[in-house]
Order: structure tokens, then C-alpha cells, then sequence
């Protein structure tokens, strides 16, 4: 199986990297499981301004970013989606590189680690009503970090707890991802 762990931010001093290692470390303790780091930031997904819609593209898109969005997130079975939470809600670019793919979502399964200041919880929970349309399968278990109690001055620093949380999340993805592929 592999697990794709999302990094959704591209701005300049994003906390998402070290939160995306975190995860990538943790899921790579798994028998099993490879695990690739999908930085948005890498990739320069224009504004999707497609004439052909992206469900209907046949994973062939015009612009050279898309297409290599495509490919990385195409390969994986399964994603961790590192998100933050802007002005009560998900990213722009990441909603928008979302948006941009269709077939390469469908049918595979999502976790999701958010950030913010009350934890990024309103972003997960946004996320999760917008993968019912690629007919994806959210877990339950999520971890919402803190950014006054899991950052500090140093950078990313999780509670203690934040670990149990990580490895509930992660069984629940590997046992949903197992599930659907028999």
C-alpha cells in the first residue's frame, strides 16, 4: 500500500513540511506501507481553467504542473491530507489542485491532519463534505494541531498525546485501505 501524505500549503513559511514528515515517519513504521511526501508547493497547479472537465480528462491534462499532480497523486492508494485551515476553511491552491484532478481521487481513502489556531478542525471538516464527490472514504479518527499548543518558537512540537492520535488515524487508514483493495 502506498499512502501519499499531502502537504496543502504553498506559502512561504508554511508549518505543513514538518508536520508532513511527522506523519511520513510514522506511517513508514508499517509493514507494508510506503509512503511518499506530495508537496503541493512542487508543482505550480494553475488556476484550473480547463475547457475539458477534469473528471473527463482521462488523467491527460495540458499544463506540464497538472499533469505531474496527476501522476504523484495517481500512484498512491491511499492519502494523508496535511491541511491547514484559512479564514475558517481549506486552502484556495489546495482546494484548487484538488479540483483540478477528478479519476485519480475515486474510490481511494483520506485521513486528515489540520492545523489552525482552534486546531483546523473547520478544514477537515470542509474536506470531508468535498471527498464525498470523488466517492472517496474519510476516516473517522483526524488530528487537529494547535498552533499555540503543538508549534512553538523552535517550530512543529506535538503534544504528547498527538502521537496515540497519529497511530489511531493511521490504523484506520491502513485497515479501510486494505479493506477496499480485497
Amino acid at each position: 500500500m502506498r499512502i501519499g501524505v499531502v502537504v496543502g500549503s504553498v506559502r512561504k513559511g508554511r508549518r505543513g513540511e514538518s508536520v508532513a514528515a511527522w506523519v511520513a515517519d510514522a506511517a513508514k513504521q508499517r509493514e507494508g506501507v510506503e509512503v511518499s511526501i506530495v508537496d503541493l508547493a512542487e508543482f505550480g497547479v494553475p488556476i484550473l481553467d480547463a475547457e475539458t472537465l477534469p473528471m473527463l480528462a482521462g488523467k491527460s491534462y495540458e499544463d506540464a504542473g497538472t499533469q505531474a499532480w496527476s501522476d504523484a497523486i495517481d500512484e498512491c492508494d491511499a492519502y494523508v491530507f496535511v491541511t491547514p485551515e484559512y479564514n475558517h476553511g481549506v486552502p484556495g491552491a489546495f482546494k484548487n489542485a484538488v479540483d483540478s484532478l477528478g479519476p485519480e481521487w475515486v474510490g481511494k481513502t483520506v485521513a486528515f491532519v489540520s492545523y489552525g489556531a482552534d486546531g483546523g478542525v473547520r478544514a477537515t471538516e470542509q474536506w470531508r463534505q468535498i471527498m464525498v464527490n470523488f466517492q472517496m472514504y474519510d476516516v473517522r479518527g483526524f488530528v487537529a494541531l494547535g498552533l499555540f499548543s503543538d508549534f512553538d518558537e523552535s517550530g512543529f512540537a506535538p503534544l504528547e498525546r498527538r502521537t496515540g492520535e497519529l497511530e489511531a488515524m493511521l490504523d484506520q487508514l491502513t485497515s479501510l485501505t486494505e479493506k477496499l483493495a480485497a
